[in-house]
């Protein structure tokens, strides 16, 4: 498993910049900038509620960036990720910090 660190706040998953999920899936097929990955797993927080879930520093990362160093058969395997995003409302808006292209 991956340690996770979130700055996506606006998240229903997000608790304390750790990620109440037990698994995320990064987008960004054929990315070659962090910019152009997602968390596609971001929901944005309606009002005031609280995150779903119990939150962890360790979480499965399904990534579909295959640019990525990490990415070894769509599956993340940094010791650490940062997902960014901290004013995001969509998945759109968030991406992977830690994307390390090794763009052909």
């Amino acid at each position: 498993m991956t340690r996770l660190k979130c700055s996506a706040m606006n998240c229903m998953y997000n608790e304390d910049h750790l990620c109440s999920r037990n698994d995320i899936e990064i987008g960004g097929q054929g990315a070659s900038r962090p910019n152009e990955t997602c968390c596609e797993s971001f929901q944005e927080r309606s009002g005031m509620t609280n995150s779903i879930g119990h939150a962890t520093e360790d979480t499965d990362v399904k990534c579909h960036a295959t640019n990525c160093g990490f990415n070894e058969d769509c599956k993340c395997h940094a010791k650490e990720i940062g997902i960014a995003g901290s004013n995001a409302c969509t998945c759109g808006e968030t991406e992977c910090a830690s994307f390390d292209c090794h763009c052909k």
